[in-house]
């Protein structure tokens, strides 16, 4: 099984403030829904309880260390390593990290394949960052830049990378 991540930050490595997403960028979220579907998705407890319900079409798990937490839609896992058996034991092909901050750094060395939207603005406030990755160790497979439009407020960028052999 794949295990990818999946992120959208600004230069800055910006990935949050006040625990939401700083910005509106319905491009990403369609770009987001179309890469993701059908597959696992894996969060933390504080990104399930931003988002607020679990999102169509994928079986979400989320990672809590509490052992009496439910969420209605979502499976619940308690460690990564349980998360992804859970993904591997139900077939899956690629399963996506989506976040936050905690569990993007606890698995930057596991993941296969790196989708990264990059979002051109400012933030005030920011409380949350995307960890620092090697460069070096990720292949550049496709980039698509996006000028503002009107429903799109400011350039963005979407980029896969994959992991290179060791």
């Amino acid at each position: 099984m794949e295990i990818s991540c999946i992120v959208a930050m600004n230069p800055d490595s910006v990935i949050g403030a006040n625990g939401q997403i700083p910005w509106y960028l319905p491009a990403d979220l369609k770009y987001f829904r179309k890469t993701t579907t059908p597959h696992h998705i894996i969060m933390g407890r504080q990104t399930y309880e931003s988002i607020g319900k679990p999102l169509s079409n994928r079986i979400n798990i989320v990672i809590t260390r509490n052992a009496y937490y439910l969420s209605t839609g979502c499976l619940i896992a308690h460690s990564v390593e349980e998360a992804l058996n859970i993904a591997a034991d139900h077939g899956e092909t690629e399963a996506f990290i989506i976040g936050g901050a905690q569990l993007y750094q606890s698995t930057v060395d596991l993941w296969d394949r790196l989708y990264l939207t990059t979002v051109e603005c400012k933030v005030d406030g920011a409380d949350a960052y995307f960890p620092r990755v090697d460069r070096n160790k990720w292949e550049l497979i496709s980039s698509e830049s996006f000028l503002p439009d009107e429903k799109n407020k400011m350039p963005y960028r979407f980029e896969v990378f994959n992991k290179k052999p060791a």
